[in-house]
């Protein structure tokens, strides 16, 4: 491992997030260790946490990392919900917006070059996506509504022997909510994929064919 790459991996544990360091490093180790050409795509980044796991995988194999996210925060984040933070509304406009925060985040860490943004819903730019993905990140919205969205717009996209990891997947509704145990189940029962070891909710899956 290289001091950059350890330089990387630290700040994407010292960055704001949701990721257990585990499950950090379980996704860091799953881009490096991805066997085919292309770049590593996330649909859901918030203040940029995982994207600086995958950097760091992704400086090491000379590849980019792409971030899908519209930066208007899921469900959850908003007036009223649980993890909502008045810090993060924009007062111009009356809305969320984490973007400010990931572009601190990967400036910071230094990770500008390896890391491209693009700000959108990801339905929004999958039929523009053509380049086969060696690893796509799952972890947008929770909803069973824009799960479901975000697996059929972008699983197809990933190429043949590309790995697809799905977090905060909880078979038990008591731990979590279901809609990404979902996309899980039927990403699986569709017989186009292995399953590869896990860590915590993080779910590791391999495309066959």
């Amino acid at each position: 491992m290289t001091p950059a790459t350890t330089d990387l991996l630290a700040a994407a544990e010292a960055a704001p997030g949701f990721m257990p360091p585990e499950e950090g490093r379980a996704l860091y180790e799953a881009a490096r260790a991805a066997a085919v050409p292309g770049p590593l795509l996330e649909v859901g980044s918030w203040m940029g946490k995982s994207a600086l796991y995958l950097a760091a995988a992704a400086r090491e194999a000379g590849r980019q990392v792409v971030t899908v996210d519209h930066h208007r925060g899921s469900e959850e984040h908003q007036p009223g919900w649980e993890y909502h933070d008045p810090s993060l509304v924009d007062p111009a406009v009356g809305r969320i917006d984490t973007l400010p925060r990931f572009r601190r985040t990967i400036a910071e860490a230094g990770a500008e070059d390896v890391v491209v943004a693009v700000v959108t819903r990801s339905e929004v730019l999958a039929p523009l996506w053509s380049t086969p993905l060696a690893l796509l990140f799952l972890d947008g919205s929770h909803t069973e509504e824009s799960a479901r969205r975000d697996q059929d717009a972008w699983v197809a996209k990933l190429a043949v022997g590309g790995t697809l990891a799905v977090h905060d997947v909880f078979p038990d509704p008591a731990d979590g909510g279901q809609a990404p145990f979902g996309v899980y189940t039927r990403v699986l029962a569709s017989g186009d994929f292995e399953e590869l070891p896990g860590t915590g909710s993080l779910r590791l899956l391999r495309r066959l064919r």
